[in-house]
C-alpha cells in the first residue's frame, strides 16, 4: 500500500520530476509551434491566383505561399509575384524565362523557346494553340509560337505565363520600352508552394539548371512546417503525461486492493 501512496503523492521523487519534465516538454512544444507560425508569417505571404494564365502549374482560385524576396534573388524558372504599372496596378504571377543579358527567342528548330540559343524543355507549360488558329484580338494573349527575339536589359526580367495561349505577358508588351521586360525591383515574392486545394512544393524546372546562375532553391517552408508539427506533437505528449500517470496509478491501486 505504501508504494501506491508514494506514486500518488510523488514522495518517491518520480512524480515531481515527471511533472517538471512534462512542463518543459509542453513549453518547448508551444515555442516550436508558435515560432513556426510566426516565422512563416514573416517569410511568406498567401496569394490567390485569379486567372488561368499559369495553368497547369497553378489553377484559378489556387492558394499559394510566396516567399518574400528581393528582386536580386530571382533566377530563371522562378514563378514570381510582381507589380508593374505598365502591365497592371494589381499583383501578377508569371514565370521568369530570361534575366538581364539573355536573348530569348521563339522559336527554335523544333518550335521550342530558346534562351541564349539553348532550347528549353518546358514540360511544365501548356503551349497548345487556340482552336481557331488565328491571331488573338488586341488585349488578348498572342498565340503560342508567335516569333519574337528579345535581349533582356540588365536588371530586368522576361516573364511568360505557363498557359501560353491565355497569358498576357512579356510577349504582349514587346513594342514598349524594355521590350516587355520588367525590372527586378518590381518582384515582391517567389511562389514556393501550393497551399490549397493541395499542399505541394513548387518544383524548379531542371531545364534552367545548366544556364549561368542555375536555379533557385526552396525557402524554409519545410523547416517551418516541421517545427509546427513537432511542436504540436510535443504539446500533446507533454499534456498527456498527467492523465496517463493518474490512469496507471489507478490501475495499480485497483490491483493492490484486489490482492
Amino acid at each position: 500500500m505504501g508504494g501506491t501512496e508514494a506514486i500518488r503523492s510523488g514522495t518517491d521523487g518520480r512524480g515531481g520530476l515527471g511533472n517538471v519534465l512534462s512542463g518543459i516538454v509542453v513549453a518547448i512544444g508551444f515555442a516550436l509551434f508558435l515560432g513556426g507560425f510566426v516565422w512563416g508569417a514573416f517569410v511568406y505571404r498567401p496569394y490567390t491566383v485569379p486567372t488561368d494564365s499559369m495553368m497547369p502549374t497553378v489553377r484559378p482560385g489556387d492558394r499559394v505561399l510566396a516567399q518574400r524576396i528581393d528582386g536580386g534573388e530571382v533566377r530563371r524558372g522562378d514563378v514570381v509575384i510582381f507589380t508593374d504599372s505598365m502591365w497592371s496596378d494589381l499583383p501578377m504571377v508569371k514565370r521568369v524565362v530570361g534575366v538581364g543579358g539573355d536573348t530569348v527567342k521563339c522559336c527554335g528548330a523544333g518550335g521550342e523557346l530558346t534562351v541564349n540559343g539553348t532550347p528549353l524543355d518546358e514540360s511544365y507549360a501548356d503551349t497548345s494553340r487556340p482552336d481557331s488558329g488565328l491571331a488573338m484580338p488586341p488585349g488578348q494573349a498572342p498565340p503560342p509560337g508567335t516569333p519574337f527575339e528579345v535581349t533582356v536589359p540588365e536588371e530586368n526580367l522576361f516573364l511568360l505565363g505557363d498557359r501560353r495561349a491565355a497569358s498576357l505577358d512579356s510577349r504582349a508588351h514587346l513594342q514598349e520600352a524594355g521590350q516587355g521586360t520588367v525590372p527586378r525591383s518590381a518582384v515582391s515574392a517567389r511562389v514556393d508552394a501550393l497551399a490549397w486545394p493541395s499542399v505541394t512544393m513548387l518544383e524548379r524546372p531542371r531545364t534552367y539548371a545548366a544556364l549561368p546562375g542555375g536555379i533557385s532553391g526552396h525557402g524554409p517552408l519545410r523547416l517551418q512546417m516541421t517545427a509546427v508539427v513537432a511542436g504540436a506533437a510535443l504539446v500533446v505528449l507533454g499534456a498527456a503525461y498527467g492523465p496517463l500517470v493518474r490512469i496507471l496509478g489507478r490501475g495499480r491501486r485497483e490491483r493492490a486492493g484486489a490482492s
